[in-house]
C-alpha cells in the first residue's frame, strides 16, 4: 500500500514538473510580435537641425540586417520601421502615432531627442508601447514610478556631472570651483549632478555659478568675471560655439584653472580647432565609447568585431564619427534583452528584461563599462572615464569612475 502510494506520489510529482514545463514554454505575444518578426519602430532627425544624429538610426537598420542575416533573434526576424521627425516636437508626436496605431509595433527603440521624445512620453506611458533605450542625455529618463515604460541609454547629463564631481573631490578637495552652464535643462541637469556629490561641500567649494544664454553672441563677459572670483577649477558646461568660446578666452586671460568639459562639446572639429589646439591642451572631459579611429584599439576584439560589421555592412562610413560607435552599442544591448526575453514577447516582459541588465559590456564601450539596469534604476550607462586633450587628440587615463545609482 505504502508503495501503490509512493507511486502515485511520484506520478501526480511527474506531472506537475511537465506542466509546468509546458506553462514555461508556451509563447506569449503581444502586438508586433509573431513566430517569425519583431516589428521595431523608431523616429530619428534625418533631416534638420539635428540631421548629423541620422547616421545612427542608419547605423541600426544595418546592425538588425546583420542580426537577420544570422537568423534572427530565437528564429525571430527584426522588422525595422524608422521614420524622419526633422527633431520637430509636433512631427514626433505624428510619427510615433504612426508606429503604434497604424505599423502597431512592437516597441519603439533609440528614439532621438529630448524635446522630441519629451512629446510622446506621455503617450507612450499611457499606451504601455516601451520607449526603450532613448538617444537623449537628460535624467528624467531614470523615472521607473513615473514613467515605467521609458529608458534612456548613454550616461545622462547628471552622471556625467556626478563622475567630473568625483575627480574635482579626488584630484582638488580644497579646489574653489567656478561653474558656467547654459541656462536650460541641460545646463541645470550638470549643476544639479555637480551639487549632488560635493553635498555639504558645496556652499564651500563653488565660489561661482554663471549662467548664458544660447542666444549671446559672445559669452567673454562671463569668463572675464569667472576668472576674477580665484577660481582654479573651471566646469565648462556648454554646446560647442560657447565651450570653444570659452576656451579660447581662458588662454587669452592666461587664467590656467583645472578645466573640466561637457562631452558635448568634445570635438576636436568643431570645438579644439577653433578655439586653438594649444589653448586647448590640459582640457579635461569623460567618456564612454571607444573611438573606431583610434590606433589603441586595433587589437581589441569587441572593435574587431565592430569595424567586421562596418565593412560588410556600412562600407565608406566615416568611422570617426562616434555615432557609429554609439548605434552599434545600443543596437547590441536591443538585441541582449530581447534574447532574454525568450518566448516570452510581451511588452511587458521586455521592459522588465531591460531593467535586468547585469554587467553588460556592448563591443563599442570603454573596457570596464558595463551596463547594468535594475527596476528602480533605468540608468543604463553610469560609468565614464577620464580622458584629456594632449597634442592634438584625446588620451585615456585613470581609473572607470561610477557615479553615484538611483532615480
Amino acid at each position: 500500500m505504502k508503495n501503490k502510494k509512493l507511486v502515485l506520489l511520484a506520478a501526480a510529482t511527474a506531472l506537475t514538473v511537465l506542466s509546468t514545463q509546458g506553462a514555461f514554454a508556451q509563447k506569449k505575444y503581444d502586438t508586433g510580435v509573431t513566430d517569425t518578426e519583431i516589428k521595431i519602430g523608431n523616429v530619428e532627425a534625418y533631416s534638420g537641425p539635428a540631421s548629423a544624429y541620422g547616421i545612427i538610426g542608419k547605423t541600426e537598420e544595418a546592425y538588425f540586417k546583420m542580426i537577420n542575416d544570422q537568423g534572427g533573434i530565437n528564429g525571430r526576424k527584426i522588422n525595422w520601421i524608422s521614420y524622419d521627425d526633422g527633431y520637430s516636437p509636433p512631427k514626433t508626436v505624428e510619427q510615433v502615432r504612426k508606429l503604434i496605431e497604424s505599423d502597431e509595433v512592437f516597441l519603439i527603440f533609440n528614439a532621438l531627442g529630448t524635446p522630441t521624445q519629451t512629446a510622446v512620453q506621455k503617450y507612450h506611458n499611457a499606451k504601455k508601447v516601451p520607449q526603450l533605450f532613448l538617444a537623449t542625455g537628460a535624467s528624467k529618463w531614470n523615472d521607473p514610478k513615473n514613467f515605467p515604460w521609458t529608458m534612456g541609454f548613454q550616461p545622462s547629463y547628471r552622471v556625467e556631472a556626478q563622475i567630473f564631481a568625483k575627480y574635482i573631490l579626488k584630484e582638488k578637495p580644497d579646489g574653489k570651483v567656478a561653474i558656467f552652464y547654459a541656462n536650460d535643462d541641460f545646463g541645470k541637469d550638470y549643476l544639479a549632478g555637480i551639487k549632488e556629490v560635493f553635498g555639504d561641500k558645496a556652499s564651500k567649494m563653488i565660489v561661482a555659478e554663471e549662467s548664458y544664454e544660447t542666444s549671446e553672441p559672445s559669452i567673454d563677459a562671463h569668463i572675464v568675471k569667472l576668472k576674477g572670483t580665484g577660481a582654479d577649477v573651471f566646469v565648462n558646461i556648454a554646446t560647442p560655439k560657447f565651450a570653444a568660446q570659452a576656451i579660447k578666452k581662458i588662454a587669452e586671460l592666461e587664467w590656467k584653472p583645472m578645466h573640466l568639459m561637457t562631452d558635448v562639446s568634445v570635438s576636436i572639429g568643431a570645438v579644439m580647432k577653433p578655439a586653438g589646439l594649444e589653448a586647448s591642451e590640459g582640457v579635461l572631459s569623460a567618456g564612454y565609447l571607444k573611438d573606431p579611429s583610434d590606433p589603441q584599439w586595433k587589437d581589441d576584439e569587441g572593435m574587431k568585431k565592430f569595424m567586421a560589421f562596418i565593412d560588410k555592412y556600412m562600407p565608406g562610413a566615416n568611422i570617426s564619427d562616434a555615432n557609429l560607435a554609439y548605434g552599434y552599442a545600443a543596437s547590441q544591448t536591443m538585441v541582449q534583452v530581447l534574447k532574454q526575453a525568450g518566448d516570452n514577447l510581451t511588452r511587458e516582459n521586455v521592459m522588465k528584461q531591460a531593467a535586468s541588465l547585469k554587467d553588460f559590456a556592448p563591443d563599442t564601450l570603454i573596457p570596464g563599462i558595463k551596463i547594468n539596469t535594475s527596476a528602480t534604476d533605468f540608468a543604463p550607462i553610469e560609468q565614464l572615464k577620464m580622458w584629456r586633450f594632449k597634442k592634438g587628440q584625446w588620451e585615456l587615463f585613470g581609473d572607470i569612475i561610477s557615479a553615484e545609482t538611483g532615480g
